[in-house]
C-alpha cells in the first residue's frame, strides 16, 4: 500500500492515518469538516490535500448511520482500488450498500476493536490498535486484492486480524461492548442527583464500572441505533437477572431464615456466575486470562513516583503486567496496585522495600 484516503478524521480515522504516515503511506485526510481535517493533518496524520488520482485504500470513518452513504459516494467517485469501513456494526452498512446496487467486490467491512473515552482527533494516537483485534468481514465476493490490503492495513496499525461473518460480528459487539456501556451508563447515573457526602466516598471499583460511561452521547446514539435489536435482546437478559437479584435481596430482609437462605442463594448465584464469565475475558494481547499477583504500594501524589517505582521494578529486573491506581479521599496520596506474575510478587515487594517504598499488606 502506497497511498489511502481517511474519509473521517475522528477518533478512529485520525489514529489509522497517524500509524500509515508513520510507516511511509501517502496519507490524505478527508472530512465534512473541514477544521477537523486541518487538525489532523497539523498532527502529522497526512494532508487535507485531495489525492491527484485514485489511491490504493479509501477509508471510511464515519458514523454507522452514514458510512453506506459516504462508502457509495466515494465509490462511484473511483477515488480508490478497494474500500473499507471501521464503523462499529457491520450487517447494516453492507444491507445498505446492496441495496443502492453497488458491486462491493471492492469493499470489505472491518471494525477494529478499540477506542477511548474521548473522541476527535486530539484524541488519537498511532498505537491505538496495537495488539488490539481487527475485525474482517469478508464475502465470497470480496476481491483477493481489497483483503490484502485491509490486511496491510491491520498489519501497519499492529492490530490482530480476526475474520468474521458480519451479522456474528454485530450480535459479538452487542455483548462486549454496545450493552456494557449502556449498563455502565445506567450505573454512574445514579450518581448524578446523589448525595455529595455519598459521591465522595467513590473509590476504584465504580470508577472501574463507570469509566466508559464518560464517552459521547451522541456518538453512542449512532452506534446503538445501527444495532438496536441485538442490544436489546442482552438487555432483556440483564434485566431478568436484575429482577432475579432484587427479589433475592428483599428476601434476605425477611425474618424468615428460609427465605434468607433462598435470597442468600439466589445472590451468590448471580455472583459465582459473574466470576464465570470473567475469567473467559482475555488477557493482555488477547492471549487467555492469567493470574497475576497484587503488589501495593503507598505513594504520596507527588511528581515522578510512578516513574521512580517503574524504574526500581526495572532495577528488580521485574515485568509489570498491569497497574491500578486508587487515590485516596481527601488526601494527596494513594495506593499503587502492581500486577505481576506470582513468582515475581516476593522479589518485587522486598527490592520495593530496599528502596525505600510502602508495601501494603
Amino acid at each position: 500500500m502506497r497511498s489511502a484516503l481517511v474519509i473521517g478524521t475522528g477518533l478512529i480515522g485520525t489514529s489509522a492515518a497517524l500509524a500509515l504516515a508513520q510507516r511511509g503511506v501517502a496519507v490524505h485526510l478527508a472530512d465534512h469538516d473541514r477544521e477537523q481535517a486541518r487538525t489532523a493533518a497539523a498532527l502529522g496524520a497526512g494532508s487535507d490535500e485531495e489525492p491527484e488520482g485514485p489511491v490504493d485504500l479509501a477509508i471510511v470513518a464515519a458514523p454507522p448511520a452514514h458510512v453506506a452513504a459516504v462508502l457509495a459516494h466515494a465509490m462511484r467517485r473511483g477515488v480508490a482500488r478497494g474500500y473499507l469501513d471501521v464503523a462499529s456494526v457491520k450487517g447494516g452498512p453492507r444491507r445498505e450498500l446492496e441495496a443502492l446496487g453497488l458491486d462491493l467486490s471492492a469493499y470489505i467491512g472491518t471494525h477494529p476493536m478499540s477506542g477511548r473515552e474521548k473522541s476527535g482527533p486530539l484524541a488519537a494516537t498511532g498505537d491505538l490498535f496495537e495488539g488490539r483485534p481487527w475485525v474482517l468481514t469478508p464475502t465470497r465476493d470480496t476481491d483477493t486484492e481489497v483483503l490484502n490490503l485491509a490486511l496491510e492495513l491491520v498489519s501497519h496499525c499492529r492490530a490482530v486480524p480476526v475474520v468474521m461473518d458480519a451479522d456474528a460480528h454485530d450480535r459479538a459487539v452487542a455483548l462486549v461492548s454496545h450493552m456494557p456501556h449502556l449498563v455502565s451508563s445506567m450505573v454512574a447515573a445514579r450518581l448524578e442527583h446523589a448525595d455529595e457526602a455519598a459521591v465522595r466516598l467513590c473509590g476504584q471499583g465504580i470508577r472501574d464500572v463507570t469509566r466508559i460511561a464518560a464517552s459521547d452521547p451522541r456518538m453512542w446514539i449512532d452506534i446503538l441505533s445501527a444495532n438496536p435489536g441485538p442490544v436489546a435482546d442482552l438487555l432483556t437478559d440483564v434485566a431478568a437477572d436484575l429482577e432475579e437479584t432484587v427479589q433475592a435481596l428483599r428476601a434476605l430482609q425477611s425474618s424468615d431464615d428460609a427465605k434468607r437462605r433462598e435470597g442468600a442463594g439466589g445472590v451468590e448465584d448471580v455472583l459465582r456466575r459473574g466470576n464465570a464469565g470473567q475469567v473467559r475475558v482475555p488477557g493482555k494481547h488477547g492471549a487467555a486470562p492469567r493470574v497475576y499477583e497484587v503488589v501495593a504500594v503507598l505513594i504520596d501524589d507527588q511528581p515522578g513516583q510512578l516513574a521512580r517505582i517503574f524504574a526500581d521494578a526495572g532495577q528488580a529486573g521485574v515485568n509489570v503486567e498491569d497497574v491500578r491506581i486508587e487515590h485516596a479521599t481527601g488526601q494527596q496520596a494513594g495506593l499503587v496496585q502492581l500486577m505481576v506474575e506470582p513468582k515475581s510478587a516476593p522479589v518485587l515487594s522486598a527490592a520495593l522495600r530496599e528502596r525505600g517504598w510502602a508495601i501494603r499488606q
